[in-house]
């Protein structure tokens, strides 16, 4: 029987433990910035018609995500908090798409560090590595496993399709409102009929070959 999604590996630490949860997007987009956000949960007030709503961002339609995000601003302080880093194009294709996203979560983890004053007992992340932040726990498919995480994964995916929303407005023909800088058919088919744009990760395969 799969695991579901729950604040068992937050509660593993302490029932008061702060627990702040770290998940990105984008890493496997052709154009864009990659996002992280950093999210702290009041385990014990968090409403639970919203908690009920919560996944992987992955496994919600665009709508549903954005429908939880825009509730999720509307929580008080004391119940939810977070933050988000976006690292753009240039950037990773100067230092490669790890360090990019390591980087983004760091960031986002001081943001909210230094926005709640405070030092949580620990860090919950997504995937296998760890950004150069303390104490940390890393997860592989914690963002269906935990709740913090989960949160985190649809702040992050959120903000990063709105971001890639903007970029279209400029670059309509790449059809990112569609694709969110994934490489799909069509956005593939643009790359060779018009070529890259500025917000392009060079260093990836499908955009370095129209290049060359």
């Amino acid at each position: 029987m799969p695991l579901s999604i729950s604040f068992n590996i937050e509660n593993s630490f302490g029932q008061d433990s702060i627990c702040f949860g770290i998940d990105e997007a984008g890493r496997g987009c052709l154009a864009g910035p990659v996002v992280a956000s950093c999210v702290w949960m009041n385990r014990k007030l968090f409403p639970i018609d919203l908690l009920s709503q919560i996944n992987d961002s992955k496994k919600l339609t665009e709508h549903q995500r954005e429908d939880i995000f825009n509730k999720l601003t509307l929580l008080p302080p004391e119940i939810f908090q977070f933050s988000f880093d976006a690292i753009d194009n240039n950037i990773i294709d100067e230092i490669n798409i790890l360090q990019a996203t390591m980087l983004a979560m760091k960031n986002a983890y001081i943001k909210l560090q230094k926005k709640m004053n405070l030092t949580p007992n620990i860090i919950l992340i997504d995937g296998n590595k760890s950004p150069d932040i303390t104490p940390t726990k890393t997860i592989i498919k914690g963002d269906s496993l935990s709740y913090s995480i989960a949160t985190a994964s649809i702040i992050a995916k959120v903000k990063k399709d709105y971001l890639l929303n903007e970029i279209g407005k400029l670059y309509p023909h790449y059809e990112f409102f569609k694709n969110k800088g994934y490489g799909t058919k069509s956005h593939l088919e643009a790359l060779n009929k018009y070529g890259i744009c500025p917000y392009h990760r060079k260093t990836y395969a499908p955009v370095k070959k129209i290049i060359k």
